[in-house]
């Protein structure tokens, strides 16, 4: 990876890392690679709930599921659609009732570290 695409903070290297195994299992397995995208990609349309509805409550999942690549993605979701610091802790909140406290932490930790990594560079 050149200089100029280097990922800048570790929220941009996970995304990244995240990608690049995505295209390797992509070139593996195409077909299953193609659905999967494709049904998740309709997941997550517009209808009776927004986009940043449905990734703030993907957000919350993810906390619970304890999966940092989803997290993250999630995390960077929810920001390019609009969410804002509040309402992803919120969603924080929500999954903290449901996963306990190892869901708070990666809330304090990750989300916000995500957050800040991903706004950063934006103000």
């Amino acid at each position: 990876m050149d200089q100029q695409n280097r990922p800048i903070n570790k929220t941009e290297e996970a995304l990244s890392d995240y990608k690049h195994g995505m295209g390797a299992f992509s070139e593996h397995m195409p077909e299953l690679a193609h659905h999967f995208n494709e049904f998740s990609e309709k997941c997550f349309d517009e209808g009776a709930l927004s986009q940043k509805e449905k990734q703030l409550i993907a957000l919350g999942i993810s906390i619970v599921a304890q999966d940092e690549y989803c997290i993250i993605y999630h995390s960077k979701g929810c920001l390019d659609h609009g969410a804002s610091r509040d309402e992803m802790m919120e969603a924080c909140g929500v999954a903290a009732a449901f996963g306990g406290g190892a869901a708070l932490s990666q809330a304090v930790t990750l989300v916000q570290d995500s957050i800040t990594d991903l706004t950063q560079y934006k103000q």
